[in-house]
């Protein structure tokens, strides 16, 4: 099968020499000054951008007509549809006249010459492969990224990693505004279902990048825009079907430009879904809408978007024998008195409402302004029968039966969440010749209740809905911020980023400790530095280096009370060129991460018996990334990626239970690598357009061994894997809709047994050490149809 793809994918370059070179000029209608950065597409096929003279190249075929479209924001887009033999276009496009430039993503993202390691996926780029699956499974193609998902198939809890940092220390907007949990300081995508499908851009920004709002980021910035300008009217409905049952419906519609000014966007989502993983199942539902008046220097817009979820726990992993014998197993919910019996709704419930309110006002033709206020609604539990539960532990005086004591029992309890997110961000942004700058910040508080109840016990002895626990948490959050870019000579620009970040921490007890106080104040700078040098209109290298300083997350305080976490700080070092051809494209870069007082587990026991994060004085990640496209021809590209790295903790101690003995020991390691941090994470598309409409991407991804501690056990780790995945892509034709498309996605082609994620318990036994670990498998071969009707 390997064989027969590979030659049918090859043997479309016997089309390379029926094309032809295309070149031209976008400019703007009104000034006649060339727009650098625009997007010139063949329709269906690749496309490019226009360099700072405003010039591109493209090749299409040469022997059939092809339909080109210049676009760029805050301009109508032109088509034009070139014969057979004609080898160029020029383009002038005409500015709409209205405020569309969403002032408040340009202040956070990296430019296109700005010296940070970045990379950007378009509308188009998600809608091709944007089935249901959660979004960081839509990034896996990326560098330095490796995801996985609890459930096994892309639906429900998933997990993403850039650089080995999980996401708890990727920063991440939507349109500038923070969607971290304050606490844990990760982001759960579950609560956002099918948001893809009302993203229009993402960039990946790799290291500690830009100056943000929000957490700080010590792997990455994840930044998603939504807030686009539709023109006219559209409708559109997208429905899926794939393996394990899953479904997806989206609905979208939006009004076009309404008497000049007004515009109103809406979709509708459900995806359900069986998992991988038995009784992984997965209900999500969500909506979108975005209603916003625009005239010539203001812009005011109201974006209203909530998630509800219900998922059943797959989170807890299965051991070895399960991994080898039955991989789907899931031991969650089991009854331990009724052997082979599960509750049915050991689940996790959330429901997460956003609020966001924008004006955009350009003060003069060179100085644009934004603020925006933003209130998240956050309230759920996750539910789970426990067996042989001691009624001490909930604070209950134990039942007496027939004048016995009953100290246990089985019972079923919730823990509960319930949050207040809000605040505000603002930025000034104003663009000169040779000189640019922006300058904002944000101030966000969030106040959140942590409580239990336990809502059946079989042999009695609590109040209906008996709460043990209810606590209390607030955060403030204080950031202020300024870049500018300066062109020294034509070739040489330099840019300075410097941030002051405030962070007022309040916990009021934690479910097994609930008399632990936590009152902590952090105060950080953050700069940033680098210098960009153009070679050409195609190719600039550049260098930068930044600090990043990040505080503990909540579970980080629940430690041994002599010893309060300190608060993270990451030296982050980017070089590399970049090649932006018309045929080609590259980008090569090399980093250091050097960590103090990173959090890592070591496997050190809290106050409450829980296993807790401590830092660790150095630690460091060295590595090189390429990203590269080809287009081989108008019917096939060449796209790849490679990340090689080496993270290492020079010294490390880890904290072993001693079963024989009781307590714990101590070992001591030297020169160890980072866990969850491989050597080298490989990904290849080969994009094949056979006929006109239809395009058909080979992809594949490859991580090497994961370690799942700080010791570099191979007992204790995770294989080597390579998976591949064919997508099909094709747009009827046919005159009765604007767009009929059809998708089709088969996953794991190879039906590969990997695993991507798990977790590792080392302890003592009659004078051995040893290891008890996780895994949470991915699912063998799997497929998912689609359909897209657009009006």
């Amino acid at each position: 099968m390997k064989t027969m793809i590979l030659l049918a994918l090859l043997s479309l370059t016997g089309f390379a020499q029926a094309q032809t070179r295309v070149s031209g000029t976008v400019t703007d209608r009104n000034t006649g000054k060339p727009l650098e950065g625009a997007t010139v597409a063949v329709l269906n096929g690749p496309s490019t951008f226009t360099n700072a003279k405003g010039q591109y190249r493209i090749t299409i075929p040469s022997q059939a007509t092809a339909i080109l479209q210049a676009s760029f924001l805050g301009f109508s887009s032109q088509r034009d549809t070139l014969q057979p033999g004609a080898t160029s276009a020029d383009f002038s496009l005409q500015e709409t006249g209205l405020f569309v430039k969403a002032v408040e993503i340009a202040s956070l993202r990296a430019g296109r010459n700005a010296p940070f390691t970045k990379s950007d996926l378009s509308k188009e780029d998600i809608a091709k492969q944007n089935l249901g699956q959660d979004l960081p499974l839509l990034l896996n193609q990326l560098p330095s990224v490796v995801t996985s998902s609890d459930a096994g198939a892309g639906v429900g809890y998933t997990g993403l990693r850039v650089r080995g940092s999980d996401i708890t220390r990727i920063n991440v907007t939507v349109n500038g505004i923070p969607v971290n949990d304050a606490e844990s300081q990760g982001t759960f995508f579950v609560n956002m279902p099918d948001f893809a499908s009302s993203v229009n851009s993402i960039q990946l920004q790799r290291g500690v990048g830009t100056s943000t709002n929000g957490a700080g980021a010590f792997g990455a910035t994840l930044n998603l825009s939504t807030n686009e300008y539709n023109e006219k009217a559209y409708g559109e409905v997208n429905a899926g079907y794939g393996s394990f049952d899953t479904w997806k419906t989206t609905v979208k519609a939006g009004s076009g430009l309404i008497n000049n000014h007004f515009t109103f966007d809406a979709r509708l989502s459900k995806i359900s879904s069986n998992g991988y993983v038995d009784r992984a199942s997965s209900d999500l539902k969500s909506f979108y809408t975005s209603a916003a008046y625009i005239s010539k220097k203001t812009a005011v817009r109201l974006n209203v978007f909530s998630g509800k979820e219900k998922t059943y726990q797959a989170w807890n992993g299965i051991d070895q024998n399960h991994l080898d014998t039955d991989r789907t197993y899931n031991p969650s919910g089991a009854i331990e008195s009724k052997p082979g019996q599960f509750y049915d709704n050991e689940t996790d419930n959330y429901q997460q409402d956003h609020y966001q309110l924008f004006f955009n006002q350009a003060l003069r033709p060179d100085l644009n302004f934004n603020i925006a206020l933003h209130y998240t609604r956050g309230r759920g539990y996750y539910e789970n029968y426990l067996n042989g539960e001691n009624y001490t532990d909930y604070g209950v005086q134990a039942p007496i039966v027939n004048g016995t004591p009953i100290t246990t029992t089985d019972l079923i309890r919730q823990l509960w969440l319930d949050n207040h997110f809000y605040g505000g961000i603002f930025s000034f942004r104003q663009e000169f010749n040779r000189f640019n700058w922006s300058g904002g910040g944000g101030w966000n508080r969030y106040d959140g209740k942590h409580y239990g109840k336990v809502i059946w016990a079989e042999n009695g002895g609590f109040d209906k809905d008996y709460r043990w626990y209810d606590l209390t948490a607030h955060k403030k959050d204080f950031n202020i911020y300024w870049k500018g870019e300066i062109a020294i000579t034509q070739k040489l620009r330099v840019f300075v980023d410097a941030q002051y970040r405030r962070v007022n921490y309040e916990l009021n007890g934690f479910r097994k400790n609930p008399g632990l106080m936590v009152h902590e104040k952090y105060n950080f700078f953050n700069p940033k530095g680098g210098l960009t040098f153009q070679l050409n209109d195609q190719q600039h290298v550049y260098a930068s280096y930044a600090i990043g300083n990040k505080e503990p997350n909540r579970d980080d305080f629940e430690v041994v009370a002599a010893e309060t976490p300190k608060h993270e700080t990451l030296r982050n070092l980017e070089a590399g060129y970049v090649l932006h051809a018309q045929r080609a494209g590259l980008q090569a870069n090399v980093y250091y991460m050097n960590y103090k007082n990173q959090l890592v587990l070591t496997g050190r026991i809290n106050d409450v018996g829980a296993y807790a994060r401590t830092n660790i004085p150095e630690s460091y990640r060295l590595g090189l990334e390429l990203e590269g496209y080809y287009n081989l021809c108008p019917q096939l590209t060449l796209a790849g990626n490679a990340a090689l790295s080496r993270n290492r903790i020079p010294d490390f101690s880890e904290f072993v239970d001693d079963w024989d003995n009781g307590g714990q020991k101590v070992v001591s390691y030297k020169d160890r690598d980072i866990s969850f941090s491989p050597e080298l994470v490989l990904g290849y598309t080969i994009t094949a357009r056979p006929i006109k409409g239809l395009s058909i991407d080979w992809l594949g991804k490859y991580v090497s061994r994961q370690y799942l501690d700080n010791t570099s056990d191979l007992a204790r780790s995770l294989k080597a894997y390579l998976v591949n995945d064919l997508r099909f892509n094709y747009t009827v034709p046919q005159t009765f809709f604007r767009e009929l498309s059809l998708q089709l996605m088969l996953n794991n082609i190879f039906d590969v047994k990997y695993v991507p994620n798990g977790f590792t318990y080392a302890y003592i036994e009659e004078g051995v050490q040893k290891a008890s670990n996780g895994y949470l498998p991915m699912a063998t071969f799997n497929f998912m149809t689609g359909v897209k009707i657009a009006f």
